[in-house]
């Protein structure tokens, strides 16, 4: 694969690139990159991860060499399950079926469960140095890559440790490019802001969009939104009604879209015209067929996302018809996942204990 594809693959559908001449640079001259994302292992794998997986399988078929680091411990920091690791690692063998059944290729992904990490030495040594060379005001600020706000470290100071451990992860696995979502940034760039002095890798950050809340909860206005404004407007797990699972049956994936949040004529922080434009669409090349009585203009097939936003806001299509047929082609493109953990007892097993945990009732 020449240079200019696999740019295109390792760019596509992200939010920003962190450089992107480094990334060049480093494609043109270095035989073989290392990537990585870490994640918490914390609930039920929702659409908004899906933008992450596809940008894994990008990264893999770009030729990256790529770890997934299961933050089991950071989990635990961070209160998830109550910080019972036996359930935060029982999720992460469920967020593998979730990855298989989405069509990740995880023969070709380096599975790695912070457990590893923690229990070396070296890397203790390494979170001491970029604590020390980190000001407490910087590491508050950086709580938001947990979800948190800057004040919740008063109330746990071990909290203040995750961004140092975050960092170390990055200069411990001597990593190339780190992935993640916007929510991510901080951690990134404190990463990048310590590399020289620690005399570490300065790693090329790849950020990807958050998929809006179905509630839009959170909006934020104007020429963007503070890091606490876009955690509380994502796509949450722990807040159900904002969410879409990748199992979620047909009927349900219908009744929480027709629900969502989709002002006539509004783009911006749009949920269900995000599912088009990051999922979707994520190729760029698609069709969504939109279903309409003669009366009101009959059927219209749109071949890009580009074409569909041009529609919506100037018009052309009714909120309602574009929640049908977002509902409609979701549910179709997540048949296989659906399949897939119908026909894994281990699979739909796990989906349903997290569920019980959280009382949701996971349908499969």
């Amino acid at each position: 694969m020449d240079l200019e594809k696999r740019l295109e693959l390792i760019t596509r559908n992200t939010e920003e690139i962190i450089t992107s001449e480094e990334l060049r640079e480093k494609l043109a001259t270095e035989d073989r990159l290392k990537g990585y994302l870490g994640y918490e292992p914390s609930g039920l794998f929702h659409i908004g991860w899906v933008i992450w997986a596809y940008k894994v399988r990008d990264l893999i078929e770009a030729g990256i060499s790529f770890t997934l680091l299961e933050a089991t411990w950071h989990a635990m920091i961070n209160d998830k399950f109550g910080g019972n690791l036996e359930l935060i690692r029982g999720t992460a063998s469920y967020i593998r079926h979730g990855l298989k059944a989405l069509g990740v290729p995880t023969d070709k992904i380096k599975f790695v469960d912070a457990e590893e990490l923690v229990g070396d030495k070296s890397y203790w040594e390494l979170v001491l140095k970029v604590a020390k060379g980190t000001s407490l005001a910087r590491a508050k600020r950086a709580l938001t890559i947990m979800g948190r706000k800057e004040d919740e470290a008063e109330l746990d100071a071990s909290k203040i440790i995750y961004p140092f451990m975050q960092v170390s992860d990055i200069f411990y696995m001597d990593l190339d490019i780190a992935l993640g979502g916007m929510d991510q940034r901080k951690a990134h760039m404190l990463a990048r802001e310590l590399a020289d002095k620690l005399r570490k890798k300065k790693v090329i950050a790849i950020h990807t969009p958050l998929l809006t809340g179905l509630t839009g909860r959170g909006r934020a206005g104007g020429g963007g939104a503070r890091d606490e404004e876009l955690a509380e407007s994502k796509m949450s797990k722990s807040v159900p009604s904002s969410t879409i699972l990748i199992h979620d049956a047909e009927d349900d994936i219908e009744r929480k879209i027709l629900s969502a949040y989709c002002p006539k004529g509004v783009a911006d922080f749009n949920p269900v015209l995000e599912i088009n434009k990051y999922i979707l669409f994520y190729e760029g090349h698609s069709t969504l067929i939109i279903e309409r009585p003669a009366e009101h203009g009959g059927q219209i097939e749109v071949h890009s996302y580009q074409e569909l936003e041009k529609l919506f806001l100037e018009g052309k299509i009714h909120p309602l018809d574009l929640k049908r047929a977002t509902a409609r082609e979701l549910a179709r493109r997540l048949k296989p996942v659906r399949d897939y953990f119908k026909a894994n007892p281990e699979a739909k097993r796990l989906a349903e204990e997290i569920g019980a945990y959280y009382k949701l009732n996971v349908s499969i």
